[in-house]
């Protein structure tokens, strides 16, 4: 291993190890004996056989975990969610779509699985990533969508009172 600050070769010391991913790939925390810096590397199994993403428009891409954790970030910007629960949501999409499909996934069927997971977590950052991901036109369409959340949210919490009766 090389040292991304110093690239000294060969000079670092394993300090922790843990699966993460859902036991898909270890992650190590590591310090280089010669600057003293620390930095976390991740082991992944590669695959043969990659998943493709079957695109709307019909062309075929590799499955790309980071593109799912962009698009998470962005709806998620300036909201209250942790790095933590974003990368959770990515791992659960991710490990869903593994379990259900074994060489072709539909871009639709992640872009779902997003929302579910972004519905649950934050319903701001649910709402953005639905303005995007199904493209609404004007908007009536994301104020449908905005009041479709708040009466899931009223179904989920009966308690809650209208804030404006």
């Amino acid at each position: 291993m090389r040292c991304p600050y110093c690239s000294a070769d060969d000079k670092d010391r394993v300090i922790d190890s843990r699966p993460v991913e859902g036991g898909q790939a270890i992650r190590r925390r590591r310090t280089c004996e010669k600057c003293n810096r620390r930095y976390t590397t991740y082991e992944r199994i590669e695959e043969t056989v990659r998943l493709q993403v079957v695109k709307k428009d019909g062309t075929r891409v590799p499955f790309d975990r980071n593109r799912i954790l962009a698009g998470i970030q962005k709806a998620c910007y300036k909201r209250p969610v942790s790095a933590e629960n974003i990368a959770k949501v990515a791992e659960a999409v991710e490990e869903e779509v593994s379990r259900s499909y074994q060489r072709e996934v539909p871009s639709h069927i992640i872009g779902e699985l997003v929302m579910k997971y972004l519905r649950r977590l934050d319903p701001i950052a649910y709402v953005r990533f639905a303005s995007v991901y199904r493209e609404f036109r004007d908007v009536h369409q994301l104020v449908d969508e905005a009041k479709n959340v708040f009466e899931h949210a009223k179904e989920e919490d009966p308690s809650q009172q209208d804030l404006f009766p």
